[in-house]
C-alpha cells in the first residue's frame, strides 16, 4: 500500500482492556489484528492491505477521541513545518517499531500526530 505525505494515515483508538475491544471489532467489522506485546494491537480492515490503526491500552479513550496519525515522508521537516505554522509540539520524536513519530496540537488545540517508517 503506498502512502501519501501529510495525508490521514492511520487511527489510533485507546482500550484499557484490549481483549473485548479486539473482540468487538473482530465480530462487529471483521477486524484483523497484529499483536505488538500486551498494550497494543495493529489493525488491519476489509479491503486494506496495510494496517488502518491501532488499539493502545495506554491511551485514554474518550479523552479528545482518537489519535489521528498524518504520513511523513520526512518527520523532521513535518516538525518545522508544524512549528512553523503556529502549531507547537506535544510529544517530541521517539522511535517505535515501525519508525519514528511526534504529537502535535494545532492552534485550536487538537493533538494529532505524523509518524514516518523505518528504512
Amino acid at each position: 500500500m503506498s502512502h501519501t505525505h501529510h495525508a490521514i494515515d492511520y487511527v489510533e483508538l485507546g482500550a484499557p482492556d484490549l481483549a473485548p475491544t479486539r473482540a468487538f471489532y473482530e465480530q462487529a467489522f471483521g477486524w484483523t489484528f497484529t499483536e505488538y506485546g500486551p498494550d497494543y494491537l495493529g489493525y488491519r480492515v476489509p479491503g486494506r492491505d496495510d494496517e488502518a490503526g491501532g488499539i493502545d491500552a495506554g491511551r485514554e479513550p474518550g479523552t479528545g477521541g482518537p489519535l489521528v496519525l498524518l504520513f511523513s515522508d520526512d518527520l523532521d521537516a513535518t516538525v518545522q513545518a508544524v512549528l512553523d505554522a503556529g502549531g507547537t509540539v506535544s510529544t517530541e520524536p521517539y522511535a517505535f517499531p515501525g519508525g519514528r513519530r511526534f504529537y502535535f496540537r494545532d492552534p485550536a488545540g487538537n493533538e494529532l500526530g505524523a509518524w514516518q517508517p523505518a528504512e
